[in-house]
C-alpha cells in the first residue's frame, strides 16, 4: 500500500474515529489533489481529500467552502480536517457530474439551476478577502497557450510578427476583462465540477432544488462578471449551438441587472464582454490541457483542445480584431 494512502487511512481511523469502511479512488483532477470515497456497511458514504502539503494547500478549500456554505450554496460540508497532513473528510455530493446527464431535453433546466446558484454567489459573496483576477494573472494564464500548446506541444517557434499579434490580442483581452464589474469568480464553473443528485432534483425549479453540487472552488478570485458564465455555457467538455449560448448569456445578463450586479446600460456591452472573456479562458485552457499531457502525464485532455479552440474560431465573423489570433490557430492548432 502506498505510504500516503496508509497515512490517510490511519488519520481516518485514529483521528476521525471511523471504522469498517472501504476506501476506493473517487476521482482525481487537473492538480495534485486526489479524492477517495469511503463506503460503510449501512450504505452511507464520505469523501476523503488528499492534498500533499508540499504540492497543494487545503487552506483555501476549507476557507472558501465555509464561505460558500454560509451563502446557501451546495458545497461539500467539512466534517474533519488536518491541514498539516493535507487531509479532509467531506460530505459526499455523489458521483454524477452534470457532464454525465446533460442533454438537449434537460439542459435548460440544469443550466438554469446552475445560473441561479451563480447569481447567488456573485450577489452575496464578500470579495474583499479574495485574490484579484488582475492583469498579471490574466496574462500569465494566456501565456500557457504560447508556452505549452504552441511551443512545447506543437513545437512551434512564432515569428516576431506572430508574437506581436499574440501580445496585442492578450492586451485586448485583459482590457476587456478589467472593464467588467468585479464579483466572486469560482474560476472553474463547468460540467465536471457541478454535481447532479437526482434525489435532490424536484424538476420544477422550486425552493427545494439544491442542484448543482459545487466542487473545485478553492481557486476563487475577485474578477470579471462573465468569467464563470463562459466556463459554464462555453464548456471545454461539452458544446451547444451558438444561438442557444447567446440566448443563455443574455438571459443571465437580465438576471444580473435584476440582482443589481449590472446596470441596464451594460446590456449593450455584455455579449462582447462575454465572448472576449471566453477567448481568454479558452487560450488558457488549451495551454493547460497541453501542460497536463507534457508535465503531468495526463493525455486525456488533449481531445478537448479542438473544441476549446473552436469557440475562438467561431467568433471570426463577428470580431475582426481576432483575425490574427484565429489565423495562428487555424495554421497551427485547429486539429
Amino acid at each position: 500500500m502506498p505510504e500516503r494512502i496508509k497515512k490517510l487511512e490511519n488519520w481516518l481511523t485514529d483521528q476521525c474515529g471511523l471504522k469498517d469502511f472501504n476506501l476506493k479512488p473517487a476521482s482525481g483532477d487537473a492538480s495534485f489533489r486526489r479524492y477517495f470515497r469511503l463506503s460503510y456497511e449501512n450504505g452511507e458514504t464520505h469523501i476523503a481529500m488528499d492534498a500533499p502539503p508540499d504540492k497543494e494547500s487545503c487552506e483555501p478549500f476549507v476557507r472558501i467552502a465555509r464561505q460558500f456554505q454560509a451563502l446557501g450554496l451546495n458545497v461539500p460540508a467539512i466534517i474533519a480536517e488536518d491541514l498539516d497532513q493535507g487531509f479532509l473528510l467531506l460530505k459526499d455530493l455523489g458521483d454524477t457530474q452534470y457532464l454525465d446527464v446533460l442533454n438537449h431535453s434537460n439542459v435548460d433546466r440544469l443550466y438554469g439551476d446552475a445560473l441561479h446558484a451563480l447569481i447567488t454567489l456573485q450577489k452575496t459573496c464578500d470579495i474583499s478577502g479574495l485574490p484579484a483576477y488582475d492583469e498579471a494573472l490574466l496574462l500569465r494564464e494566456m501565456d500557457l497557450f504560447r508556452d505549452w500548446l504552441l511551443q512545447k506541444h506543437l513545437g512551434i517557434e512564432l515569428s516576431a510578427d506572430d508574437s506581436q499579434v499574440l501580445n496585442d490580442i492578450f492586451n485586448l483581452l485583459v482590457e476587456n476583462a478589467l472593464q467588467q464589474p468585479r464579483v466572486c469568480v469560482h474560476r472553474d464553473y463547468h460540467s465536471r465540477n457541478l454535481m447532479f443528485n437526482p434525489e435532490e432534483d424536484n424538476g420544477d425549479g422550486g425552493d427545494k432544488l439544491i442542484n448543482p453540487g459545487i466542487l473545485d472552488f478553492q481557486d476563487a478570485v475577485a474578477g470579471p462578471i462573465t468569467y464563470d458564465l463562459v466556463s459554464l455555457i462555453k464548456d471545454c467538455y461539452i458544446d451547444w449551438p451558438r444561438d442557444k449560448v447567446v440566448n443563455w448569456a443574455m438571459q443571465y445578463c437580465d438576471l444580473c441587472i435584476e440582482a443589481g450586479l449590472l446596470k441596464a446600460d451594460d446590456k449593450t456591452n455584455f455579449l462582447r464582454w462575454f465572448d472576449l472573456m471566453g477567448v481568454q479562458r479558452h487560450l488558457k485552457a488549451a495551454g493547460i490541457f497541453a501542460r497536463l499531457n507534457i508535465r503531468d502525464g495526463k493525455p486525456g485532455y488533449l481531445k478537448d483542445i479542438p473544441r476549446t479552440l473552436g469557440y475562438i474560431r467561431q467568433l471570426k465573423p463577428d470580431y475582426p480584431e481576432l483575425d490574427g489570433l484565429i489565423k495562428i490557430i487555424e495554421l497551427h492548432a485547429k486539429d
